[in-house]
């Protein structure tokens, strides 16, 4: 019995090539296409043939595959979702495999790299090419760094946010310029950044500081 797929894309003809595609992987076959999320959540409703993985693109109308697979998460948390897109921006790759996916994939991949993928979804759940792994670590190397940092240092970063000089920060935290220099240089180097701009990106980001 094979494995069913169904492929998430407004891109008709591309949706269409990659379902011939998966068709002629042995143990799987693709049971439907649809052009965006809300179109496959009716499709789900309606239909008593499930799929196992889904191929979900990210940037579509109505309905983008963040959106969509937050909700499939809730509400279908057995169906596995393998995001295929041309979307390479690391926040957008993050924020997929946040809301659920089992793994990302770009729409260049070859050919043997889809049906390795679609294999190991099936047998492990999940599938992360080796660029994907390195931005899941290094994520949780950015995410462990944050969570050292103390209280004063975070102090210190929410001044630094502001047009104060060091001197300045120094009086209002009781502290030694060059003790101020110090939590100065060892955020840096936690955070892996070079400057204070980065360090004011870092707060607003992160939500320490609103501007």
């Amino acid at each position: 019995m094979k494995h069913t797929v169904a492929i998430v894309d407004d891109h008709v003809l591309l949706a269409q090539a990659i379902g011939g595609l998966i068709d002629g992987f042995e143990n799987f076959r693709t049971i439907y296409c649809c052009h965006n999320g809300q179109e496959l959540l009716d499709r789900l409703e309606h239909s008593t043939e499930k799929p196992e993985i889904i191929l979900m693109d990210i940037n579509m109308p109505i309905l983008n595959g963040i959106e969509t697979t937050k909700i499939l998460a809730k509400k279908y948390p057995r169906l596995k979702v393998l995001a295929l897109s041309i979307e390479v921006n690391e926040d957008t790759i993050l924020q997929m495999l946040r809301v659920g996916a089992k793994g990302y994939l770009m729409k260049d991949t070859k050919k043997e790299i889809l049906q390795e993928a679609l294999v190991q979804v099936v047998k492990n759940g999940y599938y992360h090419t080796s660029a994907v792994t390195k931005l899941l670590v290094d994520q949780l190397n950015h995410e462990t760094r944050e969570t050292q940092l103390k209280e004063r240092e975070i102090e210190f970063i929410q001044l630094a946010c502001t047009e104060k000089t060091y001197r300045e920060i120094a009086d209002i935290m009781y502290l030694s310029t060059k003790t101020i220099e110090g939590y100065r240089d060892a955020i840096y180097e936690k955070l892996n950044i070079n400057n204070r701009i980065g360090l004011v990106l870092y707060a607003i980001r992160n939500q320490l500081f609103k501007p």
